[in-house]
């Protein structure tokens, strides 16, 4: 498994959002970028994740940042978890999970004390002009979004 680094081309991506449309990274090119990719829509740790990100939109979007939320889940799925829990932010659904290993968030982690193969919790910001510029492997669902505005420098 290949981990980005800052300064890394983000790949690029289609994928269908719980909406129906089609989102693509090219699309947001000249907009900073928060993707994040969860293991479960529906689950605990990836509630408590989306909330927090859809609670900081506001703040996130007024510093000129989009957030998409990206999991192997269906669109019909994650249409569900979206009106269940009022998030405004797309959630894109990767089934093949194609875009989840490009971005090295599927692969083996240690979960519990042993080793699995699995989604790898992650969230990456892409600057305007595609490049990556933090990698986060193995975050907490729990505090992440805090942690982050910290670091983008938004609290």
């Amino acid at each position: 498994m290949t981990k980005l680094e800052p300064g890394d081309a983000a790949p690029d991506f289609a994928l269908p959002a719980a909406d129906g449309t089609t989102v693509s990274l090219e699309a947001h090119r000249g907009r900073q970028v928060i993707l994040y990719f969860y293991p479960a829509a529906m689950t605990p740790g990836c509630t408590k994740q989306a909330c927090d990100f859809r609670d900081s939109l506001d703040s996130l979007a007024a510093a000129g940042f989009a957030v998409l939320g990206v999991s192997k889940d269906t669109p019909a799925k994650l249409a569900r978890f979206a009106e269940h829990d009022a998030l405004t932010f797309p959630l894109l659904s990767d089934p093949g999970l194609e875009v989840h290993k490009a971005y090295g968030a599927y692969g083996e982690k240690t979960m519990y004390g042993r080793t699995t193969v699995g989604v790898i919790r992650s969230t990456f910001v892409i600057d305007a002009d595609g490049k990556i510029a933090k990698a986060l492997y193995n975050v907490k669902a729990t505090g992440h979004v805090a942690r982050l505005r910290r670091d983008l420098g938004l609290d």
